[in-house]
């Protein structure tokens, strides 16, 4: 199987007073049945991340949701290290969520709140047309100059972007957490990292 290099969420644990990076078992689960494995990347990497990634052959980049932009600043300088691998090595990458934010943040597009996306179902269309969850109380203020909509809410929130010079493409949704997972949103995985 092939391996994407995964971001991970940062978990404040008081009782402890630990940070943690984490990610959701379910995300190991959707990325295996679209036929990858998935390489955490801890969040203080990002000062040797290029060393780590040059020693593995990875096929591509993804930024997990979780955590809002600026909450935790290694995660953010960790992300934006990612993004600058994906560039120079030309490799395909895929915002989830935030992932999606930290996409359109490193464009220069800002982000603004939303009413009636957090723990929600709704419907998506454009060249994506099915029903997503919704798990987020940001949104993108406008689509990057750079990208193309794939998808947007009924209330018009943009909900998927794909990037016109480069293989990267952003979803607001989270495709793992379902009970079944779509086919639509494995099939576009398997194009995007082939």
């Amino acid at each position: 199987m092939r391996i994407l290099a995964i971001s991970q969420r940062i978990d404040f644990i008081k009782n402890r007073l630990e940070y943690r990076d984490s990610l959701d078992q379910s995300l190991y689960n959707f990325f295996e049945k679209c036929g990858f494995l998935l390489l955490p990347i801890p969040n203080l990497q990002h000062k040797n991340l290029n060393q780590l990634l040059n020693q593995i052959k990875i096929s591509g980049i993804v930024l997990s949701g979780g955590n809002d932009i600026g909450q935790y600043k290694d995660r953010d300088r960790t992300e934006l290290k990612l993004i600058d691998y994906s560039i120079k090595n030309s490799i395909p990458l895929l915002g989830i969520c935030r992932g999606m934010q930290m996409i359109a943040k490193w464009y220069g597009t800002n982000l603004i709140e939303v009413e009636g996306h957090v723990n929600n179902r709704h419907k998506i269309t454009g060249e994506i047309n099915t029903e997503v969850n919704s798990f987020h109380n940001f949104a993108l203020s406008r689509v990057p100059n750079e990208c193309e909509l794939l998808a947007q809410s009924t209330d018009k929130t943009i909900e998927a972007i794909v990037c016109k010079s480069k293989k990267w493409e952003g979803w607001m949704w989270h495709p793992e957490r379902e009970d079944l997972f779509n086919p639509i949103f494995i099939e576009r995985i398997k194009v995007l990292f082939q």
